[in-house]
């Protein structure tokens, strides 16, 4: 029986972060509720679909992070940009391992009954994820806008970067989520 196809017990706290949208399932309201399995198995394939998204991306900026010490320029780099790269590429892994983490969650506790906690699991562990890809975006953009700009320009172009970041991945959605919860106060998480 593949996880899809369990039934799943509704986990009794679900983390705001992860689950306050998915009380009542998707749209307007004029839907029935669904039902817990229903819940559970919906939010599995968001995460699912989730994590293919950002696996491809983090696995491609990492590759190309370990192909970069490899190249004739690199040995030029000062020990500021030596650091900043070995911070990226420690950044990059550390996202890898937390974007990939679902898969071989799924797979240890395929067919045990737990949906609900993989789901959790899996939803922490891509918030993690996007952090770390943040981040290394960052010092990727860092690492690269040095040896290119001159001056503090390059700091300035991340930190930007960096802010419209935080703006689109992280205030917008919680600010959707709060308008939201203003407007059905009495939904449960």
């Amino acid at each position: 029986m593949t996880m899809t196809e369990q039934s799943a017990e509704p986990a009794e706290e679900e983390t705001a972060r992860c689950a306050h949208h998915d009380a009542h399932g998707p749209g307007t309201g004029a839907e029935a509720p669904e039902s817990p399995r229903e819940r559970v198995n919906r939010r599995w394939n968001e995460v699912l679909q989730e994590t293919r998204v950002t696996q491809a991306g983090v696995q491609i900026l990492f590759g190309f992070l370990l192909s970069v010490a490899f190249t004739p320029l690199f040995r030029e780099l000062g020990t500021v940009d030596h650091v900043i790269y070995v911070l990226t590429v420690v950044l990059g892994a550390s996202a890898t391992g937390s974007l990939i983490a679902p898969v071989s969650i799924h797979r240890f506790l395929s067919g045990q009954r737990m949906k609900d906690e993989v789901v959790e699991a899996a939803c922490r562990l891509m918030m993690c994820g996007m952090v770390l890809l943040a981040l290394t975006i960052g010092c990727t953009l860092l690492l690269i806008l040095r040896f290119v700009v001159p001056g503090v320009l390059a700091e300035v172009l991340v930190g930007g970067v960096m802010l419209w970041f935080g703006l689109c991945w992280y205030v917008l959605p919680l600010r959707l989520r709060r308008r939201a919860a203003r407007r059905s106060p009495t939904d449960d998480a």
